[in-house]
């Protein structure tokens, strides 16, 4: 779960050093990740900053005509395909493509669905499901955090002084609930690009992941989820 607590400002984990031949394997490793157990279990992944590991898009959310909501409309067709070839509820597709395609830099919805994924499974995490409305059949509450003083809520795991600065309103319902996985996908897009880091680029891609969460664990799977959900859709 994450922690989401803003480090300083400082240079990447010395295992972002590893040369090209590393870089192999974390692209053999990535490409026989299973999506169907548990993040975190199988090998660990070494992430390396070069510009041709950052997470593609390949399958680019379709925007379609606005309701005038304000909130970007998504080709219905699209989430379906989507849905269907990455195995994401349509729900949890509709709510990381409009949260691309209103971010405030270049985020890929496969790595706001890397994230959910690891956070909550898309909120399915305990055999749960995800509700039309974004919202999962029961809450999503972390472990406690801190002394037992603190815990992450929702599909994207924000603790409560991180979600009052990102809090978004991602499906133009007039409200921004951490348990609604259109608002927190929104969040999450707004807070990896806060930093102003380019995520179209590995290093870039790969500070963003870490500043989510302070774990290099944690940035290999999201990079493995994400990388597997764009070869799925490809």
């Amino acid at each position: 779960m994450a922690d989401h607590e803003r480090p300083v400002r400082r240079h990447p984990p010395a295992a972002f050093a590893i040369g090209l031949l590393v870089l192999t394997v974390v692209v053999i490793a990535a490409a026989a990740w299973d999506l169907g157990g548990s993040p975190g279990t199988g090998t660990s992944l070494t992430y390396v900053p070069t510009a041709r590991t950052a997470p593609g898009v390949t399958s680019t959310p379709v925007p379609a005509a606005h309701a005038g909501s304000g909130v970007p409309a998504v080709s219905p067709a699209w989430v379906a395909t989507t849905a269907r070839r990455s195995g994401i509820p349509a729900t949890a597709v509709l709510a990381y493509a409009r949260a691309e395609l209103g971010a405030p830099c270049q985020v890929g919805w496969t790595t706001l669905a890397g994230i959910g994924w690891v956070e909550s499974q898309h909120g399915t995490i305990g055999g749960r499901t995800l509700r039309a409305d974004g919202v999962p059949s029961r809450p999503v509450v972390g472990p406690a955090l801190e002394h037992g003083l603190d815990h992450a809520y929702g599909p994207m795991q924000f603790i409560p002084d991180t979600w009052s600065r990102y809090a978004s309103d991602g499906d133009g319902d007039g409200r921004a609930d951490v348990d609604d996985i259109f608002d927190a996908a929104a969040a999450t897009a707004k807070y990896l690009c806060a930093d102003g880091d380019d995520l179209s680029t590995a290093s870039g891609w790969a500070r963003a992941i870490f500043s989510y969460n302070h774990s290099q664990q944690y940035v290999d799977d999201v990079y493995a989820a994400a990388t597997a959900y764009d070869r799925r859709t490809r």
